[in-house]
């Protein structure tokens, strides 16, 4: 299996100002995160605005984003959805685009059961040769990903580990600990990335990497060398700043910081808009105390 990679960003999804899909634009931004700090890309996660994409334009990102990246990192597209039926067929029709592997959201708003997100999981991974990571992000979905599952889960082969953004850590180290060790967990909360490394985690499915790249690396790396004390000295700094990119909802004030350091990536989607005057100010003023990692032109 190709190392999927410690650092990936969940990258934004650019747009015109006409609210077309900026393809160009995407495959500049894949590349300029590859060169900040980034092993690999999700593309078309929350952050790059899902809900809000076709899936003509998802496959067109998949495709033409895989074709700017090569091997330069990993590809990783968000296929899942809360119909077993589409999550399949988005996870075949992506594999043949080329990517690298594919990112599984638990079904949202229908609220299945435990029993039933394990034969929905079970099921796309039957249906596709990728890689398959797992998404836990109850904030978003309602139904959470059990421990108890996700180590269910893990005994099937091209299920290779799992982004998690509960923020349940016993439920977290009972995944690390009662899985192979070829069984990864990201983190999939900027803030979490440390303290799940310290558990036994591998790496982070990160947003602020899409300005601060080098920076999550740095602190990555530092962890995995043994100096703990460098890794937890760049994570109390960067906290501050994470919390802002939070301060309302994932990718609204992530896009506006990517928009504010020069790499134009346009306004979310509706019904995602851009952030109020206050809320802007605030990440305006945050982002002057940090440096910036992103390559812009």
């Amino acid at each position: 299996m190709k190392d999927i990679g410690r650092v990936i960003t969940a990258m934004v999804t650019p747009f015109k100002d006409d609210g077309s899909l900026d393809y160009e634009q995407a495959k500049k931004l894949a590349l300029a995160l590859l060169a900040s700090g980034s092993d690999g890309l999700v593309v078309v996660g929350t952050t790059g605005e899902s809900p809000t994409l076709i899936r003509e334009e998802e496959l067109r990102l998949f495709r033409e984003i895989k074709a700017a990246v090569g091997d330069k990192g990993s590809v990783i597209a968000g296929t899942g959805s809360n119909s077993t039926r589409e999550a399949i067929e988005t996870t075949q029709q992506a594999e043949e685009c080329g990517v690298d592997a594919c990112l599984l959201v638990v079904p949202y708003y229908n609220k299945p059961t435990q029993d039933g997100l394990y034969r929905h999981f079970k099921a796309i991974a039957e249906n596709t040769n990728l890689p398959c990571i797992l998404y836990n992000v109850p904030g978003r979905t309602v139904a959470s990903l059990a421990s108890d599952t996700v180590i269910k889960l893990s005994k099937i082969d091209n299920i290779i580990g799992i982004k998690e953004a509960s923020g349940n850590f016993n439920e977290i180290s009972r995944i690390i600990e009662n899985t192979a060790d070829d069984f990864l967990v990201w983190s999939g909360n900027d803030n979490d990335t440390l303290p799940i490394m310290a558990l036994g985690g591998y790496g982070v499915i990160s947003v602020a990497s899409n300005i601060i790249g080098n920076q999550i690396r740095e602190m990555i790396d530092s962890f995995v060398a043994g100096d703990t004390v460098k890794a937890a000295k760049i994570h109390r700094h960067l906290i501050p700043l994470i919390d802002v990119l939070f301060k309302i909802a994932n990718p609204i004030p992530i896009k506006y910081a990517v928009n504010q350091i020069g790499f134009r990536v346009g306004s979310p989607r509706p019904p995602l808009y851009e952030p109020d005057e206050n809320t802007a100010n605030l990440i305006k003023e945050t982002l002057k105390k940090y440096k910036m990692d992103l390559p812009v032109d």
